[in-house]
Parts: structure tokens; sequence; C-alpha cells
């Protein structure tokens, strides 16, 4: 699809990574619609790119903002669904409204957004439906089953509108970011990582998503190999995997990015 001239609804545009989405989207001549709850920083980002932005704040934690925030946005030829809360920790630490909530925004908001902006791009024929996932939407880890559910349940989602679109001429794709470096939950939580695990930026995320769009990509990994690999492994035998995780060390990562992420849900 050719982002020149579209208008893009960007959700999650305060954080790190949906600044580099919306600089990315707009550096391509699309006008971007930013989104988010701290309108402080949605108006500072819409003024660094100027007349082709509009920040409308919006918690897609209510259930009543997911709607209304597509009825302000207007006519939308790309959505990006980037909003996330961190989900992590043991289920048995989580009240039942914190467990509402990070359903709510990581997976009911995604949906029911896509719902009401694909019946627009269907009936016009164009558009792109594009939502941000994890390495953790294709395996589980220890002490981040709230965050899997919702990454797995959008992985499935998302093949399936793909399927469901393509005789509309809309495009659909997911983005599974790895480990991001120095901004997003990972870089939040201060976790530090073994020696040999790499990172990923905020600016490659924005340019897979980008070229996600444009060659109406599936799905897409921000990685390095090695993790990439490592999603794979896990996918087919969850059960070796998540051994090899605990005798990597890994659930003790799982567990410091835990804490590091407790007040945000």
């Amino acid at each position: 699809m050719e982002i020149r001239g579209t208008r893009v609804l960007l959700t999650g545009a305060t954080g790190g990574i949906g600044q580099a989405l919306a600089l990315a989207f707009a550096a391509r001549g699309a006008e971007v619609v930013l989104t988010g709850r701290r309108a402080d920083v949605l108006e500072s980002l819409a003024k660094r790119i100027g007349a082709r932005a509009t920040a409308l704040p919006a918690d897609l934690a209510d259930r009543a903002a997911q709607e209304e925030l597509l009825e302000r946005a207007g006519d939308i030829d790309i959505l990006v669904a980037n909003a996330a809360l961190p989900g992590s920790g043991l289920l048995a630490d989580y009240s039942i409204d914190e467990i509402d909530r990070a359903l709510d925004v990581n997976l009911r908001a995604p949906i029911v957004m896509a719902k009401l902006a694909a019946a627009s791009m269907a009936a016009k024929g164009r558009g792109h439906l594009v939502f941000m996932s994890s390495l953790s939407g294709k395996t589980a880890s220890g002490s981040t089953s709230l965050y899997n559910a919702t990454k797995f349940g959008m992985r499935g989602f998302a093949l399936a509108m793909r399927e469901d679109m393509r005789p509309h001429g809309v495009g659909v794709s997911t983005v599974f970011p790895g480990f991001i470096r120095d901004a997003g939950m990972f870089a939040e939580a201060g976790v530090t990582l073994p020696r040999g695990v790499g990172t990923r930026s905020p600016a490659d995320v924005a340019r897979a998503t980008v070229r996600a769009v444009e060659k109406n990509v599936a799905e897409i990994d921000v990685a390095p190999l090695g993790l990439r690999w490592g999603a794979l492994f896990g996918g087919a035998a969850p059960v070796l995997a998540a051994a090899v995780q605990r005798r990597a060390g890994g659930d003790k990562i799982t567990q410091a990015f835990a804490r590091g992420q407790r007040g945000k849900r």
C-alpha cells in the first residue's frame, strides 16, 4: 500500500515505540492521528510532526472510549494498534480489575477498532490493519501468562482477519518485536539481559512496520536471529523450550521484568 496521502490512526503514540512509529509514517507523507493517555506528550509529538498530525487523547481501558475514538478519528486508511499494558507477573498477583484492564487494552481494543475501521476500508476497497504484538505472542514464558494470552490471541485474530479482508483489498499485518532498547516496556523495566542476547531499537520497529504496510507482509519479527529462532522453537516444542529457558535463566528475566512493570497494570 502506498502510504503517502493516507490517514493513519496510531494508538499508544505516547510511548517511545509509538513516537518512532508516528515519525516514520509522517516521513512517508501520511497524516497521523495520534492517541494515548498522556495529552501533554501527544501535543508535543503533534507539534514536532507539524500540520500532518492530530492529537486525540483516549484511555483504551475505557470500553466506550474505544468506539468513540474511531468516530473522532474520522475516515482512516491505516490502523496501527500499538497500545498495550505489560501484563507481566503471576496471575495470582492480579486483581480481577487489573486482568480486565490488560485484556481490554491489549486485545479487546484492537479487535473492536479493527472491526469498525475494516468496515469503511472494505467499502473503499483499500486499507491496512497493523497489530503490534511481541515475540511473546509466539512463545510462552513463566510469569507472563496474561501478557502471553493477549499477544497469542492477537496473532490468531490477525491471521484470520487477513484471510477475511483479502477479498476486500485490505491488508493485515502483525509485528513481533523482541527486546527493544531505549524505549518501551522492556527498556522501562530496567532489566539486564544475559550476555549475547541482542536488542533492537524503536526505529527498527518503525521501519519494519512501514515495510509491513507497503509490502502487505503478514508477519514480521523485529529481533536478532537468535531470538527469532528461539521463538520458532518455542512455538514448535513449548515444553522443551520452557525447560531450556529455565536452564538459561529466562525465568529470572521475566520475574525481574514483572517487578519493574508492577506499577503499570
